[in-house]
């Protein structure tokens, strides 16, 4: 039977020791969200961030624009954030409408104040090997695993998925832990040999259930980033309960990987404000 890897108790855990690391730091970090539009699980996802935040002492601002908003409407928020000497965060909630330029919208937060990682500069940090601010599910992923002690250097480690918010920096971190890293998608050929081969298996593909015992390498860990509805309830990429009888370690969905990326994106803001308050300083 596999280890349930635990990422409300990890992640509950972390706030409130930086709770009393902001309490003791004098500081007052501030994050500031924009959502686009009136997508129910970006609300909800929205308001999740906002509660942690009060939950650590970060101060927080909403701001809310009309589905039929522009690009440059966008922007121009994302800027305004930019110049606010008060915000230390700035988290563009995605997806966003279809009309919107995403990347654009990305590249025009500021990359100190970019505490979910996806700015080009922070991506290429990343990928040198000298993370600034690093996306925050792989983040809390890799925290995940120190939480349990599962050893990362030399493992074999598949992520299925090639996402630029999940997949490609989940890659990038696995690899600057010196774990040997292959990356799956939908052009992969011989997919379940590719699992098979993982001591670490990573899914964030958003297929219900996708994953199945046979996949999965007798003693492997299976993180599952999947967030799917099947038959009315929350389930993840991979068969837990199959899956759970193979692998040596596994995270359930919701309890897993939700959590910690909350958690993340907490102590990236808040390790904003103490870069910016050096800053300042200096």
């Amino acid at each position: 039977m596999a280890t349930i890897l635990d990422g409300k108790t990890t992640s509950e855990k972390r706030l409130e020791l930086l709770r009393e690391e902001i309490k003791a730091s004098n500081l007052h970090p501030h994050l500031a969200t924009i959502i686009v539009g009136n997508d129910p699980a970006s609300e909800m996802y929205v308001r999740m961030k906002h509660r942690a935040c009060e939950k650590v002492g970060i101060g927080s601002v909403g701001i809310e624009i009309p589905p039929e908003a522009t690009t440059q409407m966008v922007v121009n928020r994302v800027r305004a954030l930019n110049r606010d000497g008060t915000i230390d965060g700035i988290l563009v909630q995605l997806p966003l409408p279809k009309q919107i330029d995403t990347e654009r919208v990305i590249g025009a937060i500021d990359p100190a104040k970019d505490v979910d990682g996806y700015h080009p500069e922070n991506m290429g940090h990343l990928f040198l090997g000298k993370p600034r601010f690093a996306s925050c599910t792989p983040m809390g992923i890799m925290t995940l695993l120190r939480e349990y002690n599962i050893p990362v250097a030399g493992q074999k480690a598949v992520v299925v998925g090639r996402s630029i918010d999940v997949g490609r920096p989940m890659a990038a971190l696995l690899l600057n832990a010196d774990a040997t890293v292959t990356i799956c998608h939908s052009k992969t050929e011989d997919l379940a040999e590719e699992l098979w081969r993982a001591d670490i298996l990573i899914s964030a593909i958003g297929k219900a259930h996708f994953i199945t015992a046979g996949m999965v390498k007798p003693g492997a860990v299976v993180i599952d980033v999947g967030i799917n509805q099947l038959d009315g309830k929350l389930v993840g990429d991979v068969d837990f309960e199959g899956v759970k009888e193979t692998a040596s370690a596994i995270t359930p969905v919701p309890g897993g990987v939700g959590p910690m990326t909350i958690a993340t994106l907490m102590e990236n803001t808040f390790r904003s404000a103490k870069e910016r308050a050096c800053d300042r300083v200096l």
